[in-house]
């Protein structure tokens, strides 16, 4: 039998974290860091608390059944969760035996999570309980899962979680740095996978040492936090609320659902030390009543993120007056890295995104040629040679969105003259509210289906705390009359089949959609109806 692996070797006396970091390259962080401070809280869900020594144990327990299910390196791994510690667990476990994990949003309905996993070529799935008819749809239609392990309750044929208690704790013997997949939607209508070959493993302690600094963690004491408010199956809580921290030896305090005054009670009551929000958050917590806001504290503080969404100049100001100059801001998505800013340097440039490195963006017009000067264009962002993405089993949509080493996502934006980034606008195909992207042609080809409806568009248009909510442009097939009935009825349909973020809030009944000459719908010319003139998405 193979010797287990031994998180400690041949580190030569180096510090307590810097053991952490060496053994970054083998995914094999929390083992180092459970061996160095086993009793150090890693994990606080509610009432319940696991330590360092604990959740490695989780993660080892989940990878020794992986292995004795014939699943090895290159393959994929579903994970459909709420927030909660066994998702921190099958994420330590595919980080440590080289599969591809593939987080699915829980809140889509169940033929859309059941397409993720059968498209992303699950073999495993583990899913939560709590939405139990997704993943007995997706077993049903994914032929290769070859394990299934139910959470926080029983599933039909599914084996239950308290199984892997079974299985070997101890560490595996041949650690392999696992990548993950998360799925963006496609403006064809059906979720893309961001798909990554293998990350080298010096590349991905480089950059775990770099987030560590940025993030000011005090790894040595223990007494720093991190709070993580979303959902870890989007990109800015599973990398940062998550990944980063724990594998800096930072504990973390999940939340189940987030809720504005409960946020402030755990920073409070946790010392919360960090903490990544989205804008719409922003906007929720500073509606609180004064009072409410006074009965927490808030001093333990000392680095917010935000992300995933535009936020408006006034709110992010607002925070910075209420929080004090602690608040960073990243932009970026799931295809790639941007950007990061200071609140110091956004403070001295309001509205910026941050510094670009050199050759990191290019900006360009509707030709394709470089802008001069100021002048906004479409944002390429490098798509670096050791981590290049492509959109899992579609190459026409990866081709559409990578040029000469670029790709886009849409962002629409200029460089000042001392070279920082703005963003003034976006394509209109996408939609984001709540620091969700919604491509809109998935809720046309719904709305398209229903029998008074002859053609429709979907936009988006402000919504003062979501920043965006989507808007049905619809035209009606000749001899329907637009009621406020049929709006109802038609908001019912789509509520059918897409999940609630997609569903429209209004609908608007035209006579003709703007199309182009070959047919294609006018988005922007739609969207720009219903925005203020000359308006900067900041």
């Amino acid at each position: 039998m193979s010797k287990p692996f031994n998180p400690l070797q041949d580190n030569h006396g180096k510090g307590v974290f810097e053991v952490a970091k060496a053994n970054a390259h083998v995914g094999m962080e929390i083992a180092a860091v459970a061996a160095l401070t086993p009793d150090r809280v890693a994990i606080t869900f509610g009432s319940e608390k696991i330590n360092f020594k604990q959740l490695n144990q989780l993660a080892n327990q989940i990878a020794h059944r992986l292995l004795r299910a014939g699943i090895t390196a290159g393959d994929a791994v579903a994970l459909l969760c709420s927030n909660r510690i066994e998702f921190v667990a099958v994420r330590f476990a595919c980080h440590r035996i080289g599969v591809r994990l593939t987080p699915v949003n829980w809140h889509l309905a169940p033929e859309e999570a059941a397409y993720i996993i059968d498209n992303c070529d699950a073999k495993a799935l583990f899913a939560d309980a709590r939405v139990k008819q997704a993943a007995i749809i997706a077993a049903q239609h994914s032929q290769q899962l070859i394990v299934k392990v139910s959470i926080g309750g029983e599933i039909d044929n599914f084996d239950q979680w308290n199984t892997l208690k079974k299985e070997d704790a101890e560490n595996i013997s041949q650690p392999v740095l696992g990548n993950t997949m998360l799925y963006t939607s496609g403006t064809t209508g059906k979720p893309k996978g961001v798909y990554r070959e293998q990350p080298d493993p010096s590349k991905a302690a480089d950059m775990q040492a770099i987030l560590t600094a940025v993030f000011q963690f005090d790894t040595e004491s223990g007494l720093d936090q991190a709070l993580t408010p979303g959902p870890m199956y989007h990109s800015g809580p599973f990398n940062l609320c998550m990944t980063t921290p724990l594998t800096s030896g930072i504990g973390i305090v999940l939340m189940d659902k987030w809720d504005p005054e409960e946020t402030l009670k755990l920073i409070e009551q946790h010392k919360i030390s960090h903490a990544f929000f989205v804008p719409t958050m922003f906007v929720r917590m500073l509606k609180l009543d004064q009072a409410i806001k006074d009965q927490y504290s808030i001093s333990s503080l000392k680095f917010v993120i935000h992300g995933a969404a535009p936020c408006a100049m006034e709110t992010k100001q607002a925070m910075l007056d209420w929080f004090g100059p602690i608040i960073w801001e990243m932009f970026a998505g799931t295809e790639g890295p941007g950007t990061i800013v200071s609140p110091q340097d956004w403070l001295a440039k309001p509205g910026t995104v941050g510094k670009p490195g050199p050759d990191q963006i290019r900006i360009l017009d509707d030709d394709g040629q470089p802008v001069e000067g100021s002048t906004p264009g479409q944002l390429f962002l490098i798509n670096p040679p050791n981590s290049q993405f492509n959109y899992y089993k579609d190459p026409t949509k990866t081709e559409s969105a990578v040029k000469n080493g670029y790709f886009t996502a849409g962002d629409i934006g200029y460089l000042d003259e001392d070279g920082f980034l703005f963003l003034t606008g976006r394509s209109a195909e996408v939609i984001i509210s709540g620091g969700v992207n919604i491509y809109p042609q998935e809720i046309d080809n719904i709305l398209i289906k229903h029998d008074a409806v002859a053609d429709a568009a979907c936009i988006g248009v402000p919504n003062d705390e979501w920043g965006e909510e989507v808007k049905a442009v619809v035209q009606l097939k000749s001899g329907t009359i637009a009621s406020a009935e049929l709006t109802q009825q038609l908001i019912e349909f789509t509520a059918k089949h897409l999940a609630k973020q997609k569903i429209p809030r209004s609908i608007d009944f035209i006579s003709e959609l703007p199309r182009s000459e070959a047919g294609k719908v006018q988005r922007k010319k739609l969207r720009d109806s219903y925005w203020p003139t000359q308006q900067t998405i900041i």
